[in-house]
C-alpha cells in the first residue's frame, strides 16, 4: 500500500513578512514613477534652503526690533508732550489775567506813586507782587514770557503790527513791543505783537531771530 504524499508545510511568518515588504517597496516605487516623483534632494540643496530661511527669519527679527524701537520712541515723545503741554489751554486762558495785572500797574500815574500814601503804595506793591508770583508760577510749569525788543524779527514768535522808519539800526529789528508773547516749551501760546524797523542797513547775517523753535505753532 503506497503512502499518500504529506501536505506541503505552510509558509512561516518570516517568509510572509519578506514577501509583504518586497511587494510594498515595489508598489511604492511604481507609484513614485507613475506620479513623476522627484529624485531625493541632496545635502547641499537642503543646506542652501535652510540658510535662506535663516536669513529671512533674521531679517524679520530685525524689522520687528526696529518697529518696537520706533514705537518706544513715539510713545516716549507722546508722554513727554502730554506732560509738557497738558496745561497749554489753561495757560493761554491765564494770559488775559496777566495782561490785566500789567495794565493795572501801568495805569497808575507817576504822581500817585510819588505821593507817598502808604495805603496806595501797599496796593501797588501787592499788584506787582501778584504779577511776579503769577509769572514765576507759570514759568515753573514751562510757560515763559517773550519780550523781544532789540531782537531780530522772527515770524515764528513775533507778529508785526507796524513798521518804524529807523536809519540808525538795522532793518527788520523789533523796536517796540505792543504786547508781550508767551511760549510753553518750544510752542507759542501767543506771539509777541511788535513794531519792526525799516529803512536802516541790512541786519547782520549772524543776528539771531529770537529763541529757536523747530516746532513753533502760532496761536490761531
Amino acid at each position: 500500500m503506497s503512502e499518500e504524499p504529506k501536505d506541503k508545510p505552510a509558509p512561516g511568518k518570516e517568509e510572509m513578512s519578506e514577501e509583504y515588504t518586497e511587494a510594498s517597496v515595489s508598489q511604492a516605487n511604481a507609484a513614485a514613477e507613475a506620479e513623476g516623483a522627484d529624485a531625493p534632494v541632496d545635502d547641499h540643496e537642503v543646506l542652501v534652503r535652510l540658510m535662506a530661511e535663516n536669513e529671512e527669519l533674521k531679517d524679520a527679527r530685525l524689522r520687528a526690533a526696529a518697529e518696537m524701537e520706533n514705537l518706544r520712541r513715539r510713545t516716549s515723545r507722546d508722554v513727554h508732550d502730554a506732560r509738557s503741554y497738558a496745561i497749554a489751554n489753561f495757560a493761554r486762558d491765564m494770559l488775559s489775567v496777566s495782561d490785566n495785572l500789567r495794565r493795572a500797574i501801568e495805569a497808575i500815574p507817576q504822581e500817585a506813586r510819588e505821593a507817598g500814601d502808604k495805603g496806595f503804595t501797599a496796593l501797588i506793591e501787592g499788584v506787582e507782587m501778584t504779577e511776579r508770583a503769577m509769572l514765576s508760577t507759570m514759568e515753573r510749569h514751562g510757560v515763559k514770557k517773550l519780550d523781544p525788543e532789540g531782537e531780530k524779527f522772527d515770524p515764528n514768535f513775533h507778529q508785526a503790527m507796524f513798521e518804524v522808519p529807523r536809519e540808525d539800526i538795522p532793518a527788520n529789528m523789533v523796536v517796540q513791543v505792543v504786547q508781550t508773547g508767551y511760549v510753553i516749551g518750544d510752542r507759542v501760546l501767543r506771539p509777541a505783537m511788535v513794531g519792526v524797523s525799516k529803512g536802516g542797513p541790512k541786519a547782520p547775517e549772524g543776528a539771531e531771530p529770537g529763541p529757536p523753535a523747530p516746532e513753533a505753532e502760532k496761536d490761531a
